[in-house]
């Protein structure tokens, strides 16, 4: 039985983080792809090195070409300029299109049956444009930032009670920006709700530190933006579209919103099962009438960026 195929699109920071991830793990065969001579090769070439210390048996290549990617049973998409201090993920919005676009045209052309696990930024609008742009359905274009938001919850929870992060359940909706909505109401300890532990102020500021989760890393880098919690969000979702897991993970994936805002469709993170079709079911999640309202805020933030995505395709 032949080795799935995993192509990493961009060898910067965050996809060096996957690659490196997605052969310790053994998920599959690597190909690194950059634009910029010899990165990919290099880097790819580091990580084959250390194959014999970490016991992997797992093929790393770098490339600069499209074809050597064909075939791919995923392809995670972390190519696009980085945050800068002072920077909003929506700034990124212009160049970030224009990369994602190509990198989604190519991918579909060389792996026309691949799952795309999109997580360049801004988040949700990146994830319309790979859909645009590749022509796949929707099932088959997947946002890692809900997977990414709820591991930072769960990591500050975890922190703040001393526990093992392992035991904290949380989940994280909403556009990938300052409007992502924690659930609160769903967090809980070993199945014991977490107000049990902690009180409704130090429980908020956890939640504002979750929301700036990515500029406090941003901050403190002063030249870059987080690399490897993003990543290791990326394999989660890979590991189980590749294993079937069939994990009920929060994900940046299609809404139907009946022309609500204007539009029909858009991207945000919810709660979806993910498996080896993709994103296989969206479940539909009871919210509180403020978390309703806190939701729509959101989606109403994710679909002004889809419309500047419009402008640009």
């Amino acid at each position: 039985m032949s080795r799935k195929k995993i192509t990493v699109i961009g060898a910067g920071n965050i996809g060096a983080a996957v690659a490196a991830y997605s052969s310790a793990e053994e998920l599959g065969d690597v190909v690194v792809l950059d634009i910029l001579e010899g990165v990919p090769e290099g880097k790819s070439l580091d990580l084959l090195e250390a194959a014999p210390i970490l016991g992997v048996c797992s093929r790393i290549v770098g490339t600069n070409d499209y074809r050597d990617t064909a075939d791919s049973d995923v392809v995670i998409m972390t190519a696009g300029i980085a945050r800068k201090p002072g920077m909003s993920r929506d700034d990124l919005l212009k160049t970030n299109v224009r990369i994602v676009s190509e990198a989604a045209e190519n991918a579909a052309q060389f792996s026309p049956n691949a799952i795309l696990i999109v997580l360049s930024n801004p988040l949700d609008a990146m994830v319309y444009a790979a859909w645009e742009k590749s022509g796949f359905h929707w099932r088959r274009v997947i946002g890692s930032a809900g997977a990414l938001d709820s591991a930072r919850f769960r990591a500050f929870v975890a922190a703040e009670i001393g526990v093992s992060p392992v035991d904290i359940q949380a989940i994280v909706i909403g556009g990938h920006g300052d409007t992502m909505l924690p659930l609160v109401g769903s967090c809980n300890v070993g199945g014991i709700p977490v107000n049990h532990f902690l009180g409704p102020e130090r429980i908020e500021e956890i939640v504002q530190r979750t929301r700036d989760g990515g500029a406090e890393i941003v901050r403190l880098l002063k030249t870059g933006s987080a690399y490897y919690a993003p990543a290791a969000a990326a394999v989660e979702l890979a590991r189980s579209v590749l294993l079937d897991q069939k994990r009920l993970l929060p994900v940046s994936t299609y809404v139907d919103l009946h022309g609500e805002f204007g539009r029909r469709n858009t991207f945000c993170g919810v709660p979806a099962i993910v498996g080896a079709g993709g994103i296989e079911q969206v479940i539909q999640l009871p919210l509180t009438e403020e978390e309703e309202n806190a939701f729509k805020k959101s989606l109403s933030a994710v679909c002004s960026l889809m419309e500047e995505v419009d402008k640009l395709l």
